[in-house]
């Protein structure tokens, strides 16, 4: 197997790529979708409790604001930006504490308690707010608070919709650019003759193959770790990141040369494409509703693939804490890569009896 040729193969298919929609397609599609999902997921399913203060006399209340948590809390340098703030949304309610508010509260005094509410705001977040603001102002005043208020976030170890809908946008990469890449590309080559016209060159089957698969998880890598990049989820453990993605991206190439050798046109790339969709995306449903039974999702094999991802990039996990799962897609991996030849061969022999 000859490195300069598969190069050779590799680079002519990078150059042509752009003219192809596909190759646009999956380069695009991460980032749309990351951009629509941040938008309308990101803060419409998971409202964390906006407060503004402005606080003339450092009042406790705003230090117990900041360590209660649970509540974003910004603090302003005076009642007009707070006033600009909330009239455009930019936080649920404000305070203005003015200066000598605790001394007051504690004497018996009762000081005015400035309040300001956006109209657009969650009903949920005004409430949570307005009685954590009381239940703060009652114990600056030493007396019990008729309520204990805890904020509590559902959800699977509290991570938001937005962070869970991370293995939907990387499976999107993984897939469109590693799998139905290379696949569209030998469909391609098959159907216009190109692919035996490689052939009659010193270029052999095997090495055509290994092009396509290294466009395929080249593509993959890229368009995952920019998936990552912009959710914030590349974290600080990266190499371990790049190790997991890089499996993952080879993983789908393996598979998109599957689906490329088994189609003979494109009609019928297309129609494998959709009917592989639920075996291909199944996964990432189970990230979406953790409540779930999670062995359901092991039965699919791309599970092995998106799940170190998932584990290391999000929730942190290093390469030991997921080499368990690395190892079966790796043992999956040689399966198809015994599979690719096959198909290979068969190819290689139909392309001889056709000439």
């Amino acid at each position: 197997m000859s490195l300069s040729r598969i190069w050779t193969v590799l680079r002519k298919d990078l150059a042509l790529g752009p003219r192809s929609p596909l190759f646009l397609y999956a380069i695009t599609l991460p980032v749309v979708l990351t951009a629509v999902f941040q938008l309308a997921f990101g803060s419409l399913f998971e409202p964390e409790p906006r407060l503004a203060i402005v606080d003339d006399g450092g009042s406790a209340l705003t230090a117990a604001v900041q360590d209660r948590g649970g509540i974003e809390l910004t603090v302003l340098d005076g009642a007009a930006e707070l006033r600009r703030a909330v009239e455009a949304n930019d936080v649920d309610v404000g305070l203005v504490l003015p200066a000598g508010f605790d001394e007051a509260v504690r004497s018996g005094e009762q000081p005015p308690l400035e309040l300001y509410v956006s109209g657009e705001s969650y009903a949920s977040n005004r409430a949570i707010l307005s009685v954590t603001i009381l239940d703060l102002v009652r114990e600056i005043e030493g007396g019990t608070p008729p309520v204990a208020v805890q904020l509590r976030q559902s959800g699977e170890a509290g991570l938001p919709l937005a962070i869970r809908l991370v293995p939907v946008l990387v499976m999107y990469a993984l897939f469109v650019a590693g799998a139905f890449l290379p696949a569209s590309s030998l469909v391609d080559e098959k159907v216009h003759g190109t692919l035996t016209a490689l052939l009659v060159t010193p270029a052999r089957m095997s090495e055509i193959v290994t092009a396509k698969a290294a466009l395929g998880a080249l593509m993959a890598f890229v368009m995952s770790i920019v998936t990552l990049l912009l959710n914030d989820s590349l974290g600080g453990n990266w190499p371990d990141v790049l190790a997991v993605v890089l499996l993952g991206a080879v993983f789908a190439s393996l598979l998109g040369l599957i689906i490329g050798l088994l189609a003979k046109d494109g009609a019928m790339l297309f129609t494998i494409m959709k009917s592989s969709g639920i075996l291909l995306f199944g996964p990432v449903i189970f990230y979406l509703f953790p409540d779930w039974p999670q062995w359901i999702a092991r039965i699919f094999p791309t599970y092995w693939a998106i799940d170190p991802i998932w584990r290391v990039a999000v929730l942190g996990d290093g390469l030991g804490d997921v080499w368990g799962s690395m190892v079966i897609a790796v043992g999956l991996g040689l399966v198809l890569v015994a599979v690719v030849v096959r198909l290979s061969r068969r190819t290689l022999a139909q392309l001889g009896t056709a000439a």
